[in-house]
This record gives C-alpha cells, sequence and structure tokens, in this order.
C-alpha cells in the first residue's frame, strides 16, 4: 500500500472514529429528551436534525473512505461513486443549511417579546417541518451531477478534460461549461449561508456585549442578576461556537474548491480534493464535541444515564458479593 493511500485512510479512519460516536451520542440525548419531555423546543430539532445530517456525512464518506483506503471493501464501481458522493454532497449542503437555520433562529431569539422578529421566529418554529423537506429537496435537486457525470477511478486510468479527481472516483463533465455552472452553484450554495451566518454571528456578538453590560450595571447598583436571559445567553454562545467552526472549516473547503474549478486538466493526485473532504468532515466529526460541551440539554440527559449506569453496576457488585 502507498504510504500517500495509507495516511488518507488514518486521517479518514480518526474523523471516523470521533465523528460517528460523538453524533449518535449528540443523537441519543435528544431522543432521550424527546421521551422525556414529549416535545422538542424548535432549537433542539434544528440541532438533532445537524447532528443526524452530520452523522450521515461521517459515516457515508469517513467510513467509506476508510474502507476503501485499507482494501476492506470493493466500495466505489460506478454505481458505488454515484450513490456515496451524492449521499456525501447532499447530506454536506444539508449541513451547512441547517447550521445557517440554527444561526437565523438563535438570532429571532434574542428579538424582544412582541416584535415582529419575534413573530418570524414563531413562525419558523411552528413550519419546520416543511422547512426541513425544503431543504432536503433543495439540496438534493443541486447534487443532481454527482448521479449524471460520476464514474469510477477503475474505468478511467487516463486524465480527462473537464473532470475532477476524487482518489476513487472522477467527476466526468461533458464540456467545461458544466464543469464551472455546478462548481458556481456549489460555491453560491455555501456562500450565500456564509455570508448570513457571519452577519448573525456579530449580532449575537453585539447582544452578548450589551447584555454583559447590563449584568455589570445591575451588579454596580446592588440590582439582582440577569434572570431568564441567562439561558438564552448560553444558547447565544453555543451556536456562534458551532458558527465559527462552520466558517473556518468550511471557508477553507469552498476556497480549495475556488482552486479545483481553475484547473484545466484533472490533477493526477486527489490531494486537494482529499484536504477538501477533511475540512467538511471535520466540522461534522467536531460539531458534536461543541453541542455536547455547550448544551446544559444534552449534558443532563448523557449524566443521568452515566449515573443509572454506575447504579446498575454497584448492584451487580453488591449483588455478587
Amino acid at each position: 500500500m502507498a504510504l500517500e493511500v495509507f495516511v488518507r485512510g488514518m486521517i479518514f479512519l480518526f474523523l471516523a472514529v470521533v465523528g460517528i460516536p460523538g453524533n449518535a451520542t449528540v443523537i441519543v440525548a435528544f431522543l432521550l429528551l424527546l421521551y422525556q419531555e414529549k416535545r422538542l423546543l424548535a432549537a433542539d430539532a434544528i440541532l438533532l436534525h445537524l447532528t443526524c445530517v452530520n452523522l450521515l456525512v461521517v459515516g457515508v464518506r469517513a467510513l467509506t473512505e476508510t474502507l476503501a483506503s485499507f482494501r476492506l471493501a470493493d466500495i466505489f464501481g460506478d454505481t458505488g461513486c454515484k450513490s456515496v458522493i451524492f449521499i456525501y454532497r447532499a447530506t454536506r449542503g444539508l449541513s451547512i443549511w441547517l447550521t445557517f437555520l440554527l444561526s437565523t433562529y438563535q438570532c429571532l431569539s434574542i428579538a424582544p417579546p412582541g416584535s415582529s422578529w419575534a413573530s418570524v421566529r414563531a413562525l419558523l418554529g411552528h413550519y419546520l417541518a416543511f422547512v426541513f423537506l425544503f431543504l432536503w429537496v433543495l439540496n438534493a435537486c443541486m447534487t443532481t451531477a454527482a448521479i449524471l457525470f460520476s464514474i469510477s477511478a477503475k474505468n478511467e486510468t487516463s486524465p480527462i478534460e473537464n473532470g475532477l479527481n476524487v482518489q476513487f472516483c472522477y467527476l466526468n463533465f461533458p464540456s467545461k461549461l458544466s464543469k464551472d455552472a455546478n462548481g458556481a452553484i456549489q460555491v453560491v450554495r455555501d456562500i450565500v449561508p456564509m455570508a448570513v451566518m457571519t452577519l448573525a454571528s456579530l449580532i449575537i456578538l453585539v447582544f452578548l456585549y450589551k447584555h454583559s453590560q447590563q449584568v455589570k450595571g445591575l451588579r454596580s447598583s446592588g440590582g439582582g442578576g440577569a434572570g431568564n436571559s441567562g439561558a438564552e445567553q448560553r444558547a447565544a454562545k453555543a451556536v456562534l461556537a458551532l458558527m465559527t467552526l462552520y466558517v473556518v472549516l468550511y471557508g477553507a473547503d469552498n476556497g480549495l474548491w475556488v482552486y479545483t474549478l481553475t484547473v484545466k486538466k484533472t490533477m493526477s493526485s486527489s490531494l486537494i480534493t482529499d484536504l477538501r473532504l477533511f475540512f467538511s468532515s471535520l466540522y461534522a466529526a467536531l460539531s458534536p464535541l461543541v453541542i455536547i460541551a455547550s448544551n446544559r440539554k444534552v449534558n443532563s440527559r448523557l449524566g443521568c444515564v452515566a449515573h443509572e449506569k454506575s447504579a446498575v453496576e454497584k448492584i451487580k457488585n453488591l449483588s455478587s458479593m
């Protein structure tokens, strides 16, 4: 096995080992919350949906790349290439737009009660299922190129015009125009939510700054604490951490994507594509760690599970004595 392929396999193995258990843990925590409280708040439902999509991103791409790199499974025939690339690109797009939806909802949540923005937030929460459906359909439609133009690298051994090297697969576009058009669609799909999320981050930062100033004023005047705004502040910080992670990693991903579009012939090495896959999969792998560290509801449910396990083990130990 070539050193490059081995290192590539180890990197994707790391993403799978971190991302799959992490996302699965968050999903279990939210399902426990749903079971106990019989409902999920809109922000929690968005986080659960985002985590499920990130699990698909890591499971489909990182896991299949690991299996193929170590030759544990022959996955990437023509049908395998079409399936893996389609699912990965559709879920990757969904991950981006769900992070955007979460940031938008959090931004609306800090609007004063009774304002028009608060009404928009309530409307968004009411029709959240339709928003999810729309985002699934939108990203599936924008990923049809993966089905139309993906071929196995086993069937194409020489560099091809207007193609992208994805290690085990090629995206073989019929013309430069189709390649550029597909590339432009992908960039716009990523840049628009990135720009809006950057604006939302600034709004949340201003809110947090004003909130801290108000707390300082209350303390200096001998008043009470901030009360119910503490939960909003913690939620805003958690979403801000996710948005920062998204902008950094997907910013690098899109920069590399634009570079690949400027290359006239298919590159003999898949290094640039591998780096893109790494950055986008890294977001899917690390985001559950951010959620676990910052979300009190997830922490409390995981703490209850750990407490119950330790109690069961103590009972077993006592009964065996």
